[in-house]
């Protein structure tokens, strides 16, 4: 009898540690990030995540320029429906990366497009001489690529990294 009641309180132990597990998942990543075109955050979340604009540089400043470091990047084409399926769909790119330091910041950004091919370049910038904190500083980057794709296979190459996605046909279900 004793051993019965043993046993119902672990089954018991172990239907609400995959509850409160199932509820923890159930919770966006780490800053709210949803990866689906045209979702954006503004600002900074609780992960200290700043989203970043390119702005221009100071005039009379003298920079140094190099490859802009990053730790992920996610590409999320829009939807292909019924109404766009002809022309082709927008696709956004978002980076996440790392600052080296409290002066470095984005730069700009270029790209080329061959066919299905997109070659990106994203560089930083920094105050040449400039005494800065050693201090990383997370940020997130949203980058539209230009023009517009049909379904198929591409890659991405970003600064000699090269990523690829997929953009869905429109399915029977879809139209």
């Amino acid at each position: 009898m004793i051993m019965v009641g043993r046993m119902y309180s672990s089954a018991g132990l172990l239907v609400l540690a995959c509850l409160f597990l199932s509820g923890c998942l159930a919770f966006s990543p780490i800053g709210g990030e949803k990866d689906e075109f045209g979702h954006r955050i503004e600002g900074s979340t609780d992960d200290g995540r700043q989203t970043i604009v390119i702005s221009p540089p100071d005039e009379g400043t003298n920079y140094r320029f190099f490859a802009a470091s990053y730790e992920s990047v996610v590409i999320r084409p829009a939807l292909v429906t019924a109404e766009n399926v002809g022309d082709g769909v927008p696709v956004e790119v978002l980076i996440k990366g790392s600052f080296p330091d409290s002066c470095s910041e984005l730069h700009g950004v270029e790209q080329q497009r061959a066919g299905n091919l997109f070659l990106v370049t994203l560089t930083m910038r920094r105050p040449e001489g400039a005494v800065c904190a050693s201090v990383l500083r997370p940020y997130r980057f949203y980058l539209g690529l230009d023009g517009l794709s049909k379904s198929g296979s591409y890659s991405m190459k970003l600064n000699d990294e090269t990523h690829t996605f997929v953009i869905q046909p429109l399915t029977e279900t879809d139209s």
